[in-house]
Parts: structure tokens; sequence; C-alpha cells
């Protein structure tokens, strides 16, 4: 069972207590604010009050023993930036922090963080994208720039196979499943597409965009 601290019981760090708890994470959380520790006892192992830019404080958790420590402190940058720092000169192993905006991301990196989130950019991006064509019914992003999406093929595909579609050689995009009626398989490279047909592909998104004709 994995271990995590997480810095900060804002509405960000309760909601990922509840969903790591759901996991079976054993979850330490630390705020400043009582009220916000009550909050997240339902989903927790074990909580406490206290200041993050505390070094003797964060000294007594045990940094180094938590498989994962997350900042997600939104309020004031500072402290963020502070208890990012900390955690990885007390010797954690893998810090997560989140961001609200491109200068707090490339300050976080440069000051401690093994990884950074920035909730609102990817919501946007995920909105922008999944709404970009009818086509798009998901999306997972590796990067910035490749992806494996769900995609409704397009109507020139039907009654085609994949081998006279040859979308590798031509997009360098690779179809890894295909989803009909409900079931998930592999494609046949003897089996054309029907209309309905929805595919996994995966590569570069703007190589995934030529290939399904997505402007």
């Amino acid at each position: 069972m994995k271990s995590v601290l997480i810095l900060g019981a804002g509405n960000f760090g309760l909601m990922l207590a509840r969903e790591m708890s759901a996991q079976g994470y054993e979850i330490m959380i630390v705020d400043v604010r009582e009220a916000q520790i009550n909050a997240a006892m339902p989903y927790v192992t074990d909580a406490q009050i206290g200041d993050c830019t505390d070094p003797t404080f964060l000294r007594s958790l045990g940094v180094d023993n938590y498989d994962l420590c997350v900042v997600t402190i939104s309020e004031h940058f500072q402290t963020s930036l502070e208890a990012t720092s900390l955690l990885k000169d007390l010797g954690a192993k893998l810090v997560i922090s989140r961001a609200k905006n491109e200068i707090q991301e490339k300050f976080l990196l440069r000051n401690g963080a093994d990884e950074v989130v920035y909730p609102e950019k990817q919501i946007a991006l995920r909105l922008a994208t999944k709404y970009a064509s009818e086509q798009i019914l998901d999306f997972i992003q590796f990067d910035a720039g490749y992806a494996i999406y769900e995609m409704a093929i397009p109507t020139e595909w039907h009654g085609k196979t994949l081998p006279q579609l040859d979308v590798r050689r031509k997009y360098d995009v690779n179809i890894i499943s295909l989803r009909r009626n409900g079931q998930v398989s592999m494609p046949r490279p003897d089996d054309p597409f029907r209309e309905g047909d929805v595919v996994y592909a995966v590569g570069e998104m703007k190589k995934l965009y030529k290939c399904f004709h997505i402007h």
C-alpha cells in the first residue's frame, strides 16, 4: 500500500485525498486551518495542523518515508514554493506540486518539484481538444506532443482495411485497438472498417489530426 503526504487541504487537496483514499492509499494531510483538517478526516489515515514552511515541523513528519509528497497549496505561492523546496531538502522521494500558471510551474520545477500539475491548464486543454471535432471521443496526453485518441473513424475509412489505409506509413500513426458494438479488440488486417467503428490511435497530436482530417 502506497503512502502519500498531502500539504494543503483546500478544495484540490481534499479532492485528491478522497480519490486516493478510494484507491487504498495511506494518507497524511497537513494544513494550518483546523476546519480544513476536520473536513479531510473521513478520507485520510492521519492529519496534522501545522506550518508547511517550518523545517522542524516537516522533519517531524518523516517526509522521506512517504512514497509521494504532494503540495496542493494554491492560495499563497511563496508558501507552496518553500514547502516544495523543503520537502526535497528533507529527502522526499517524489514531490508533485500544484501550479496556477506557467510561471509558477517553472519556479516549482527549479526549486525541487519532480512534477508539476496545472489543473486549470489541463482542463482547458481537455475541453478544447475534446470538442475540436465530433470524431474525438476521448484522449490521453502523454506530453506536449504525443497522445492516445479515441476516435470515430472518418467516412472514407468505411469498407477499407488497415493495410489499405496504411496510416502508419502515411502519417506515423498506430491504430492500437478497435471498438465495435461495444466490444474492444485488435483490428484484423483482413477486416474492413464499418460505419460506427471507433479506433484507439497513438501518435503525435498534429499527425493524428492530419490522419483523421481534423482541422
